[in-house]
């Protein structure tokens, strides 16, 4: 039997192959429907499967969302979908199916809403929330890696000239996350902030990361650990944001965009108006490729614009706080738009605090930042969040704290 249809539709009962499991008759046996659904004890034991059109409603059971079509077998009683704690944070939450299997698991009124809606970790929509992992790609910064040509003149010396002091130093100010690309999107992360930059030293067309320093990852190697991740989730929808290009030229930024074309290709949805889950689940669409470059956007329909970010620049958080609410006073964008809940250090900061790093002045801020997160609204108004980035995935419940408030749009 075929599962997984990538041109299925699920939730909205349309579906386009005649083989997809979701094809049930109206005198289909209770044996005949777990033919394709795991028994129960097998959920416990590996987790629900990894494919195959789920047909979701919002069922709260313990505080969480459970599938229906599990529900609708196997009864009531709550499964314990969790898996195990994500590595890299022992104080950290435990990953579970609703954040590996996010979009799939949306209630129906949901997968019709466009992703400017939501809030998520998913770029579900413009209107969803949604969760952002700011600086994705630094959590493999190269410890030999010179500094980036963006940064300061001084800055760039200091590198050179004392580079057994300078480097540490910059490393531990630029690490914003310690989980892999994939262990982020499993953590239910679903919009990823991609800083691309060319070095200088470098092979002609080896693209890399960049934030202070050049990463170790190749661009075309994450790219396609993402397609492989989406192959394997063929119901989750990911917003890719490439940024910076620090040293990239014309040339460079074409052959970019063919390995873009070449990893993704029918999973990119095209430039237009921002669509609905259900209508990207109908294409068989798993990516929206945001691109801050304007004139190569113009040259391709496959790459939407950048996406605007609201960046504090603060290194108290109440003072990060205070600015997001002065931009929501002044009214949100009209598409995807970012509210970054991340702290930012300064030269000040730095020098007074010489033993500490990004990631100690971050942790201990991360309750009171999550409480703001926790009174925000997905929606169309003017003072609606929609995608929230922050630091440092795992080491708390920010992720499923912003899936959560997409809760608040059934109540609307």
């Amino acid at each position: 039997m075929q599962t997984g249809c990538r041109r299925c539709a699920p939730c909205s009962g349309m579906c386009l192959c005649t083989t997809c499991p979701s094809q049930e008759t109206e005198g289909e046996t209770q044996t005949q429907r777990r033919s394709h659904v795991k028994t129960e004890a097998e959920v416990r034991r590996t987790g629900p499967p990894a494919q195959g059109p789920l047909e979701p409603q919002k069922l709260e059971e313990a505080g969480r969302t459970v599938c229906w079509s599990l529900w609708r077998d196997f009864g009531p009683a709550p499964l314990d979908l969790s898996g195990p704690a994500l590595p890299g944070y022992q104080t950290s939450g435990r990953q579970s199916w609703d954040t590996i299997h996010f979009c799939s698991l949306k209630p129906p009124t949901l997968l019709r809403e466009p992703q400017k809606k939501l809030i998520e970790p998913i770029h579900n929509n413009c209107r969803q929330m949604q969760t952002w992992s700011h600086d994705t790609m630094t959590y493999c910064l190269d410890k030999k890696s010179p500094i980036a040509q963006s940064q300061s003149r001084l800055l760039q010396l200091l590198g050179k000239v004392l580079p057994c002091i300078t480097r540490p130093i910059v490393l531990k100010w630029s690490t914003t996350q310690v989980l892999g690309v994939t262990e982020q999107l499993d953590a239910g992360v679903r919009y990823l902030d991609l800083r691309v930059a060319h070095m200088p030293e470098g092979s002609e067309n080896n693209l890399h990361f960049v934030h202070m320093v050049y990463s170790t990852a190749l661009v075309e190697d994450t790219l396609t650990e993402i397609s492989e991740w989406l192959e394997s989730h063929p119901q989750e929808v990911v917003i890719l944001a490439c940024r910076d290009f620090d040293g990239l030229t014309d040339n460079l930024h074409e052959y970019l965009v063919a390995c873009i074309n070449n990893i993704f290709g029918d999973m990119l949805c095209p430039r237009g108006e921002v669509p609905t889950l259900n209508q990207l689940w109908t294409r068989g669409q798993q990516v929206i490729l945001s691109y801050e470059e304007a004139s190569v956007v113009s040259r391709h329909r496959e790459l939407w614009p950048g996406i605007p970010y609201w960046w504090g620049d603060q290194v108290k958080p109440q003072e990060l706080i205070h600015y997001l609410e002065h931009m929501k006073r002044c009214g949100r964008p009209g598409g995807l738009f970012v509210a970054g809940i991340n702290l930012t250090e300064n030269l000040t900061y730095i020098l007074a605090h010489p033993s500490e790093s990004l990631e100690k002045m971050t942790l201990p801020n991360l309750p009171y930042l999550r409480a703001w997160v926790r009174e925000q609204c997905p929606g169309p108004g003017v003072r609606c969040t929609n995608i929230i980035a922050g630091d440092f995935i795992g080491a708390d419940t920010f992720v499923s704290d912003v899936i959560r408030l997409n809760d608040k749009l059934l109540r609307c």
